[in-house]
């Protein structure tokens, strides 16, 4: 209630250390006093540790000190064992409290409460209305516990809690997430609810969603500061008609010469409409008010009091209206509420306890309601426009003095005349809202019913709170002067932005006003201004560091005094805005017993509400609303406290030791046991009055107030530190206020003058705007840091509170861009075109202008005065650093402390020196734009331009230039101007290079200058004036690199700016780049580095550059003339042009990957046309050269179905070739200008063959043979298209069943007139080669080879890390790190360990693309596939399948052999590891699983590579066996599944396995089974499974690895049943075996078997793999041939 929280205070003990003070009562010193006659002397609480927050109650008080302990001292009526009074000079400590750490403290009237550093509350005191929130105990003598939570959570979780204030019945707390909770008693809780009391704390939902920054409590009223919403949530449009009743919110009637809108729209429904309109229901709430029938019925009889004039009842619609629609909120009217306003005593009864349940406690209450409600506002009001005469004609240049004087809600009352004279000129345009003119009428009988005769009114009672001592003299006076226009009222007042207002308001729908043609003519003005002078949400870097000045103040609760300031004596149930605070940037609240008061950013103060006393610190009336407290010019206020009926002020004086000011009830001597509402006793202030003793206290931090009491906290000034930073905040303040005067004093007026656009032209405006527009920024920045600093002062006064030491950038920044903004509109002339308007508006004498631009000289133009003015802020920056300088000399050298402010200081000192250089370099520049008026001047005239230097003076001049040339050099700070007779050329500074000639002939002094496409020379007169063109030059350029806004001192830049740096440049000769313009990296005027060029016709490249030309990976878009799409290529450059790999995205949608050459497609690539269901989709994988198909392709045609082969010359078939169509036609042999032309062979589905010649696709045409399926054949000459008739003229041979040699004969052999294994793809291989560093396959050095390795992988891994799209995983990483450490360590044979080490190496190699043997794997992997899968998945292309993987096989091994010398050829022996044959075994069995028995012995290149090969090309190989092999599958398949459906004894028996083989018993799920003649698959099951393994496996040896175990599980199981060690014998293996592999049910056995057979490394073919395979052969063969009987 009568204290306020500045927020968690930081209990440290380092604090006071840290700045030198001394802990003996120099910090927080607590002094108390009553009043404030001349006598009055604070006494001084002695206590052990510093005070940080008091709080005070009517008649006790609460201490915080450090280390965070509660004392008390003061009457305690709740302590019943205890002494029950304290006095104030020996405290009392809470021992309740003693292991908590307490970190703020609060009191009510009668209660106190205290929130500890983990956000817990505890409260004590009296509970009688639950204000401790805590349930049947109607007092808590000790601090107890009180807990929060939130129900809306489940589990509910307890609420944080920072801040607490307290009532007189209730208490509210301000939680970590800046929402209010509330309990108690009343209706200032502003709950939803009609239960009182509420023991548990409950959220106040009406500011759920808002950032509450702090609250405040009165004794039956609460106050909350707020963040002002973001403006995109205020601007949303306004709705129309009401969410609820779905009624127009807005009515329109039309009256004589005016329109009048009415919004006073009331919802039934329980709606708030809120200020602007919007209407909302509080969620999951139901209103808990008594539903009218429609909106037009009126309120029932009860509402009227007994004793009124009836006459009042036939206006009950104004009424209601007036009480619902107040300010645009609908009072949420409890039916107890109503009873209460209308004073029934019948009523009072509801619930029992009367008293209790209503907000207003006795029937005196109701009745000192209701007179208040009809003195305060009527009575004055009628008193004041009686008092200024019937005939008062508002003048309209007065209308800025009535909007300052009424406000929302309250009503103008005047006589007949009056009011129709204000109702039809301006009527309520102030207040929000106009009241239709019969309803005016309707007021005006209610005014005649109240008061019949209006004269006896005016002096109301000195005693009665509302009345104002004196006769209607003094009134009438006071009045007087407030209708003449306030002249003491200070720039902040609440008229400030009401005529702005006025215009926006007229704008919106919804505005209830009755305005008049001359009101509309005159809002209509048309305004030059589109600046907001307060920048919207603050600097957006400054974030949570500083606080907000956004803000809005709420109030709620009873408001018979005018307390709640929203200019009526109305209670509110839920909080509503205080709407003409909005803009006043309110930084603290304090609320008294029953006034208000609002501290701003500004340092004034806003009161409202009781003035009993005069405790709101002026007399002006009405006192519903906020107004200013009345204090002499310059005094700045920086705290307040508010007690029951006075208020205790902070200022700064003259000077910066901070003063106090009293103002309300004189606490006399005598009268001080006198009962409290003999009033006599006391006397008023009519204004606030300063305390003399004050002077005494030391540096006070902060006041409170409470009771009849005044508390001070102060700190001794022991090392300077306390003073020094108590000048800091006050400079700050002063320099705020004087910031904020300027704005509203100068810029707004001139920013609203309307010569303003013609004085100053479209651009001048412009920049005047900007100036605006950063001035503002400046001002709020400067506030907020104020209002910081103040904070700081209340609570933690030490150096690491400086923001401007840990976020000094915000400063710098905002001031260096402001000075820009200055320097612009000064260089551009706008100082000059301002002073015309500025001499219409202030006049010839500006002694305004004068005073604030702090100039002393007589005749000063008024265009230097304004530069002036302007230029002012900068000097605030020394002022920073002296402070700052002068709180370092408080610390120890050494400290922390001191280097911090030492470097803050150097910082301001360093920036105010550059802004000092900027001023004056924006005035040498604006002397030379106006000596050298001209055309080619105007055009190089620009606002951020600063002249350096020029030649004028002859000083430089061009070389070899002609006699009469005229060459004029200007340097600017952004271009080198080289000006001629009638031309001049600009350079960028950014992309120009400056060097000296160092000439053995010492008469010339030359620089040589180069930029992107010109050099030259230039020639100075002597060595000193070539040293100062090339510094400054080389300044400048360095300066424009670096962002000009640089604050560094010229005397730390380096001597030259870099040779390499970014830019952008656009070029105007060049030929190949001409308009192109290029952003990137430059070398000595050559792009060079990553950059982007974009041509004026759409083309745009984007990459890397060297020496000015493409060179690397680069992105390059190409816009294609006809197609409205583009070309795109993304891939490797080299001077200039595409070379290397790459992608080409072509218009027409087809895409080629491969290799590039000279801007051209050289190399192996695919392409790819049309999409599957264009027009004609085809694929062509293979070489090329020079743009064109040349050398070995595979091309397939998915519209004919066909797939080619075969060799190419210039984009056509040429040379021998395979083709394969989806029909299964095969053909392989010659071909010529894109046809079959010569000697082919052409075989159909069913194996019909044509031997001879061809002359077009499928067209025979000569000599052949044509052999038939069953074996007969043709001999002759052929004409005609297959299938579609042939022409024969030859022989019929029909060879005989038994001339076996001859058929022999007659089958065609495949793959002769194929093209060579060894032939294909070599452009593959090449590329691989290259990537190496060899000219050809073997030709190069092995040292190179890993050095180009090393490269492309570093490389390749930088590219994936610069672009996280394509980022790669962790063990990819590591595979990578792996690969870049070489294995090639020591020369000499390849030993077992070495070898295992290279196949290592390979195998991670061939697995990562990013090396060039992975690279070449995946190339292999993707033509292998292009080849043979869908078209080309035919069984008469096994063979060329199988032959094509040998050769890779061995083109990859002569690959290895380059890159491992030592490794023996193919076939080669490897000596054994050592003759011990324990070692010999160790060394095989690591690997036994990927290679046959004894890999150490021969390498081959199937060993070595066909494991890293194979399993990516199994999926096509393995198509074609299946597809070669599939007769003979279905006739082994089908003998398989027939014998399997034999139990197991019966097959063993037909496959003639000895009995002594058979197993007795088997293991079934882990228990030994007998095996019966039903058993199934049960025998040799372990066996079974590991055979189907085969399946599993991809190459040749993990396949016979399979089988051998196989053959190891069979043995076993034999042995466990035999119990003796046997040998096989062929015989007795062969149809175990044979059981075995019918058991295993292997689909494709014969596929696997051939696959075996020809990929098998050679050497282990007749080693015991060997025997196994042939083994399982003849079980293959075995099974085909089965005859079951």
């Amino acid at each position: 209630m009568h204290q306020h929280c500045h927020g968690q205070i930081s209990v440290m003990e380092s604090q006071r250390k840290s700045s030198g003070e001394d802990s003996s009562g120099e910090r927080g010193s607590l002094h108390t006093w009553k009043g404030y006659s001349c006598s009055v002397t604070p006494e001084r609480v002695l206590l052990s540790r510093p005070v940080l927050q008091a709080a005070l109650g009517m008649r006790h008080g609460v201490l915080l000190v450090e280390g965070g302990q509660v004392y008390s001292f003061g009457e305690f009526r709740w302590k019943q064992s205890q002494v029950s009074e304290v006095g104030p000079l020996k405290p009392v400590l809470e021992s309740a409290l003693s292991g908590q750490c307490v970190v703020a403290v609060a009191a009510g009237s009668f209660h106190s409460g205290a929130v500890t550093e983990d956000g817990g509350v505890h409260m004590w005191g009296e509970n009688s209305f639950g204000q401790c929130g805590l349930s049947s105990l109607t007092v808590v003598p000790n601090p107890t516990p009180v807990a929060i939570m939130d129900p809306d959570t489940s589990p509910p979780h307890t609420i944080r809690v920072l801040e607490l204030t307290c009532g007189e019945q209730h208490s509210l707390a301000l939680s970590a997430q800046h929402e209010v909770w509330a309990w108690g008693s009343g209706c200032q809780l502003g709950l939803v609810t009609t239960i009182f009391p509420v023991w548990k704390p409950q959220k106040v939902e009406h500011l759920a969603g808002r950032h509450v920054l702090q609250v405040a409590c009165g004794a039956f009223h609460s106050l909350a500061l707020v963040r002002c919403l973001p403006p995109q949530e205020a601007r949303r449009p306004l709705p129309d008609k009401c969410g609820q009743c779905n009624q127009l919110l807005y009515t329109m009637t039309d009256k004589e010469d005016h329109v009048i809108i009415s919004d006073s729209h009331y919802c039934p429904l329980g709606v708030e409409l809120l200020a602007d309109g919007e209407a909302r229901l509080e969620p999951g709430r139901s209103p808990p008010l008594r539903l009218q029938s429609s909106p037009s019925e009126p309120l029932s009889s009860h509402t009227s009091a007994p004793g009124l004039h009836p006459s009042i009842t036939d206006h009950t619609d104004y009424e209601r209206r007036r009480t619902v629609a107040q300010n645009g909120e609908i009072l949420t009217t409890r039916d107890s509420d109503m009873r209460d306003a209308a004073g029934t005593d019948s009523d009072r009864t509801v619930g029992g306890a009367g008293s209790q349940n209503s907000p207003y406690p006795d029937d005196q209450a109701v009745k000192e309601y209701l007179k208040k409600l009809s003195d305060t506002s009527l009575a004055e009001e009628t008193a004041k426009m009686t008092i200024a005469g019937a005939s008062f004609q508002p003048p309209a240049e007065n209308l800025d003095l009535l909007t300052s004087d009424l406000l929302p809600g309250v009503i103008p009352v005047t006589t007949s005349s009056a009011l129709n004279s204000l109702v039809s000129s301006c009527a309520s345009a102030v207040a929000e809202r106009v009241v239709s003119t019969c309803e005016a009428l309707s007021l005006k009988k209610r005014i005649n019913c109240y008061y019949p005769g209006v004269g006896g009114v005016a002096g109301a009672p000195g005693g009665v709170p509302g009345g104002f001592p004196g006769g209607p003299a003094e009134e009438r006076v006071r009045l007087e002067e407030s209708m003449q226009g306030k002249k003491s009222c200070s720039t902040g007042d609440i008229r400030e932005e009401e005529a702005e207002g006025l215009s926006r308001r007229l704008s919106l729908p919804g505005l209830l006003s009755q305005v008049s043609p001359r009101l509309l003519r005159r809002a209509s003005r048309p305004r030059v201004r589109v600046v907001p002078l307060t920048p919207v949400g603050g600097l957006p870097e400054a974030g949570e560091l500083l606080p907000s000045l956004q803000t809005e103040v709420w109030s709620w609760g009873r408001g018979e005094e005018g307390q709640l300031g929203h200019g009526d004596n109305l209670p509110r149930l839920q909080p509503l805005c205080i709407k003409c605070l909005s803009s006043k940037e309110v930084v603290l609240v304090a609320a008294g017993a029953h006034h208000s008061l609002a501290l701003t950013a500004q340092s004034q103060v806003f009161s409202w509400g009781s003035n009993s006393s005069g405790q709101l610190g002026h007399m002006a009336c009405p006192t519903t609303i906020p107004r200013l407290a009345k204090l002499s010019e310059g005094i700045r206020v920086w705290d307040v406290g508010a007690g029951a009926q006075h208020t205790l002020l902070l200022a700064d004086g003259d000077c910066y030791q901070p003063i106090l000011y009293y103002s309300g009830q004189q606490v006399r001597e005598a009268a001080q046991d006198a009962p409290q509402d003999q009033t006599e006793g006391y006397s008023y202030t009519q204004q606030p009055v300063l305390l003399p003793f004050c002077m005494n206290l030391g540096y006070v931090s902060g006041v409170f107030a409470g009771g009849q009491s005044c508390v001070a906290l102060a700190d001794r000034n022991v090392t300077g530190f306390i003073a020094s930073l108590h000048e800091l905040a006050a400079a700050e303040r002063k320099f705020y206020c004087k910031l904020s005067s300027v704005k509203n004093h100068i810029l707004r007026p001139l920013l609203d003058l309307e010569s303003l656009g013609t004085a100053l032209g479209p651009a001048s405006t412009v920049l005047l705007q900007s100036l605006a527009r950063c001035y503002s920024r400046l001002c709020h920045l400067t506030g907020q840091h104020s209002a910081l600093l103040t904070a700081n002062l209340r609570r933690r006064r030490e150096v690491k509170s400086l923001v401007m030491l840990e976020h000094a950038s915000i400063f710098l920044d905002t001031y260096n861009e402001y000075c820009c903004s200055v320097g612009n509109f000064l260089v551009m002339g706008g100082f000059q075109a301002l002073a015309k308007p500025s001499l219409d508006f202030f006049g010839k004498c500006p002694e305004l202008l004068q005073r604030l631009a702090e100039s002393s000289e007589e005749n000063i133009p008024l265009s230097d005065l304004l530069v002036a003015l302007f230029y002012l802020p900068t000097r605030h920056l020394h002022e920073y650093g002296r402070l700052l300088l002068k709180l370092g000399t408080c610390f120890e050298v050494s400290s922390v402390d001191y280097q911090k402010l030492q470097d803050g200081c150097s910082k301001f000192e360093a920036l105010a020196l550059h802004l000092k250089r900027r001023r004056k370099e924006a005035e040498y520049t604006y002397h030379f734009w106006k000596s050298f008026p001209g055309k080619m001047t105007d055009s190089l005239r620009k606002p951020p331009r600063r002249l350096i230097c020029e030649s004028s003076n002859k000083a430089l001049t061009l070389q070899n230039s002609g006699r009469f040339s005229v060459n004029w050099f200007i340097l600017f700070n952004d271009a080198l101007v080289h000006a001629q007779f009638s031309t001049h050329h600009v350079f960028p500074l950014a992309t120009l290079w400056v060097e000296p000639i160092t000439e053995e002939n010492t008469d010339l002094y030359g620089l040589k200058v180069i930029s992107p496409e010109e050099t030259f020379t230039l020639l100075a007169c002597s060595s000193m004036e070539k040293a100062k063109w090339l510094r400054s030059i080389n300044q400048a350029v360095d300066q424009a690199m670096s962002g000009a806004g640089q604050s560094g001192s010229g005397a730390g830049q380096r001597a030259e700016p870099p040779i390499s740096r970014t830019a952008s440049y656009t070029f105007y000769k060049d030929s190949r780049l001409k308009e192109a313009t290029y952003e990137g990296r430059w070398l000595a005027g050559k792009p060079n580095g990553r950059g982007m060029v974009k041509w004026l016709d759409g083309r745009i490249y984007t990459g890397t550059f060297k020496n000015g030309l493409e060179d690397g990976f680069g992105d390059y878009v190409m816009p294609s003339k006809t197609l409205n799409l583009n070309d795109h290529y993304q891939g490797h450059w080299k001077e200039g042009k595409m070379h290397g790999i790459g992608t080409y995205k072509y218009a027409t949608g087809e895409l080629y990957e491969g290799s590039f050459q000279d801007n051209m497609r050289h190399g192996h690539g695919m392409l790819r046309s049309g999409t599957l269901n264009s027009s004609s989709p085809s694929v062509f994988i293979g070489q090329w050269v020079h743009d064109k198909k040349t050398g070995y392709g595979v091309f397939d045609d998915i519209t004919r179905g066909e797939k080619y082969m075969g060799m190419w010359q210039d984009d056509q078939r040429q040379g021998t070739g395979v083709i394969v169509t989806q029909f299964g036609l095969y053909y392989e042999g010659a071909f010529n200008n894109n046809k079959m032309q010569g000697t082919g062979v052409l075989l159909s589905e069913d194996n019909t063959t044509y031997e001879g010649e061809f002359s077009e696709d499928w067209t025979l045409n000569g000599k052949g043979v044509l052999t038939m399926a069953n074996g007969d054949y043709f001999e002759g000459t052929f004409t005609g298209e297959w299938g579609s008739g042939l022409k024969v003229s030859g022989s019929f041979f029909k060879p005989n069943l038994y001339d076996s040699d001859g058929d022999k004969g007659r089958a065609v052999k495949l793959g002769r007139l194929a093209v060579h294994p060894e032939e294909k793809w070599r452009a593959v291989f090449e590329e691989c080669w290259m990537r190496l560093g060899c000219e050809a396959p073997g030709q190069g050095e092995n040292q190179r080879a890993w050095e180009n390795i090393s490269v492309a992988l570093t490389t390749s891994r930088r590219q994936h890390r610069d672009c996280p799209e394509m980022n790669l995983s962790q063990s990819h990483n590591i595979t990578l790190e792996s690969l870049e450490f070489n294995p090639q360590q020591h020369v000499g044979p390849v030993t077992m360990e070495k070898y295992d080490r290279i196949r290592h190496y390979l195998i991670k190699a061939c697995d990562t693309p990013l090396h060039p043997l992975g690279r070449l794997m995946e190339t292999l992997v993707a033509v292998y596939r292009m080849t043979y899968v869908g078209v080309g998945a035919n069984r008469r292309l096994l063979l060329q399948a199988v032959n094509e993987i040998m050769s890779y096989l061995a083109r990859i091994f002569q690959l290895a052999r380059f890159l491992f010398p030592d490794l023996p050829e193919e076939g080669g022996v490897i000596p054994e590891p050592s003759s011990d044959p324990q070692d010999k075994k160790d060394s095989n069995c690591a690997d036994t699983q990927l290679e046959s028995p004894k890999p150490g012995r021969v390498v081959s290149s199937s060993s070595l590579l066909l494991p890293v090969l194979l399993p990516r090309l199994y999926p096509p190989l393995f198509t074609l066996y299946a597809l070669e092999k599939e007769r003979e599958d279905d006739v082994y398949w089908e003998c398989v599944l027939r014998l399997n459906k034999q139990p197991d004894m019966a097959l063993l028996a037909f496959l003639g396995v000895q009995h002594k083989f058979w197993p007795v018993s088997v293991p079934v799920l882990g228990e030994r089974t007998e095996v019966v003649s039903s058993t199934k698959d049960a025998c040799f099951a372990s066996a079974t499974e590991t055979l189907q393994q085969i399946s599993t496996t991809f190459t040749p040896s993990d396949k016979l690895q399979v089988i051998q175990l196989t053959f190891e599980e069979i043995t076993k199981e034999v042995v466990s049943s035999l119990e003796n060690s046997f040998l096989w014998s062929m015989d007795d293996l062969f149809p175990v075996f044979l059981y075995v592999v019918l058991r295993a049910r292997i689909r494709n056995l014969g596929s696997e078997v051939s696959l075996i057979e020809d990929l098998m490394d050679p050497c282990v073919q007749h080693g015991e793999h060997g025997i196994m395979f042939t083994t399982l052969k003849a079980c293959y063969y075995q099974i085909q041939h089965e005859k079951t009987t």
